[in-house]
Formats: C-alpha cells, structure tokens, sequence
C-alpha cells in the first residue's frame, strides 16, 4: 500500500455505509479521497472527523452524467488527475419487476449500471492523459453471480449487478487493449450490514442484528487488500460472505 500513499481516489456513495468506510481507510494510508454522494452536508462531518485535506467532499448524484463530469473535472483541477476509483453507490430495490414503474427501472439501472459505467470512462481519460498506473474497484454484489440462490425479491438490483458484473470484464478487456496500466476488481460481498439494505427490507433494528451480515468495514479491507497486491498481480473478483452464523432471513412486512 505504500505505492499509493500520496495518490487520490474518487469513492462514490462515500456518505455512508461501505463508501464511507472505504474513504476512511483510504485515508488512513496516505490516500486523498474526493467523496462523491448527494448528501454533502454527511460528508462535510467526514472531512471534519477526518481533519484537513484528506476528504473532500463533492455533491454528485450518480444519476446525472453532468454531475459526474464535473466532479472528475473538480478532480482534475485540483489534484491533476484520479488514480483511484470506487464504483461503490448503489440502490436497492424490493419492488418486484412485474409490477414496478418505467421510473423505478431507471432509477436503479442508472445507478447500479450507468453511473459505474460512466465513471469508469472518465477515469480511463485521466489515465490515459497522464500514463500512471491505476485502479478501479466495481462493488458488486452476490447477487450479480448467483440470483437464483436468492430467495428475496430484489427487483431491477439482480439484474443491474449482473451488469455490472459483465461491465468489470468488459473493462478490463478494453484497458488491455488500450495498453493502460489499470487493473479492476469486482468486490461482491453477501448482505451487509448498511442503512441501506436494513431500511430497503425494512427490518427492525432487533431484526437486522439477527440477520447474517458483513460489515461495511469488511469491504473496506478487501478493497486494502486489492490494493496492496504485487506488480504484476490483479484481484479480479473477490466473493465475501459472512462466516459462522446461522442465517435467518426474516421476511418484510
């Protein structure tokens, strides 16, 4: 990890959950984070439990291609250049497809799929303009590998994971013909434990610490982990799941 002290990293959906333990690990190696996330005023207490210049806050929503553009541009200013990227925002969705909206649809592809995608453009750009080395993490999900096993209704999310999981190879494909020095993992971890899934399921807090799941901090370490391979070596796909607890899924209201 020494390689990267020093280095900047964008890290999408850093205001909470997994983003936000991801940027502080970052952090905690010497790396520069620029956090994206709508919710600026939960970053703004990031950056100040944090200290100085090493979060930045940038409000983004992932839906927006403007929005993207101008935090990679922001990016670009201030520091010169990204080296690292965390496709970490995401949205969950109980809403059954044979019965959900057009909106609906959209809402979760463009976030799960598009936003990553799009991201991962402007982030081949920087690297391509100034020949460094990088890295770009897609956090995907079991479910992108195995929604058969998955008993839950997760609506679009399935397939948007999916996606994402064909986005990481198509990726690094097209990096190893464009001859650029970045290597890409996909991170796809089983149920953790974030305000996220908990108030997509609707569980009570009682219930939730009944549930089988990771924790946000778990990721994080995978993602140090990645990091830290040696030259010549690429993480590609990590598969997490919690260990040693019964699994009780309770079932929404």
């Amino acid at each position: 990890m020494e390689d990267w002290s020093g280095k900047v990293a964008i890290v999408t959906g850093a205001s909470s959950g997994i983003g936000t333990a991801v940027a502080k690990s970052l952090v905690k190696h010497g790396v520069k984070v620029v956090g994206l996330a709508r919710r600026k005023e939960r970053m703004q207490e990031i950056a100040s439990q944090l200290g100085k210049d090493k979060f930045y806050p940038v409000p983004c929503d992932l839906m927006k291609q403007d929005d993207i553009i101008r935090a990679f541009r922001w990016t670009e200013e201030k520091f010169g250049g990204v080296d690292i990227l965390i496709n970490n925002a995401g949205m969950v969705s109980t809403s059954p497809i044979i019965e959900a909206s057009y909106e609906e649809y959209r809402r979760i592809i463009d976030t799960n799929l598009i936003g990553p995608a799009i991201c991962a453009r402007e982030f081949a750009k920087s690297n391509k303009k100034r020949k460094t080395r990088g890295h770009v993490f897609n956090i995907n999900s079991i479910a992108g590998h195995y929604a058969e096993a998955i008993q839950i209704p997760l609506g679009m999310y399935g397939p948007s994971k999916y996606g994402l999981t064909a986005l990481t190879a198509e990726l690094r494909h097209e990096i190893i013909i464009a001859k650029l020095n970045i290597r890409v993992t996909s991170i796809s971890p089983g149920a953790v434990h974030t305000d996220l899934i908990v108030n997509a399921m609707r569980w009570s807090p009682e219930t939730a610490e009944k549930v089988a799941m990771l924790r946000d901090q778990d990721i994080a370490d995978a993602v140090i982990y990645a990091l830290g391979a040696p030259e010549g070596a690429e993480v590609y796909e990590l598969t997490i799941i919690p260990q040693n607890k019964p699994i009780e899924v309770p079932v929404a209201p």
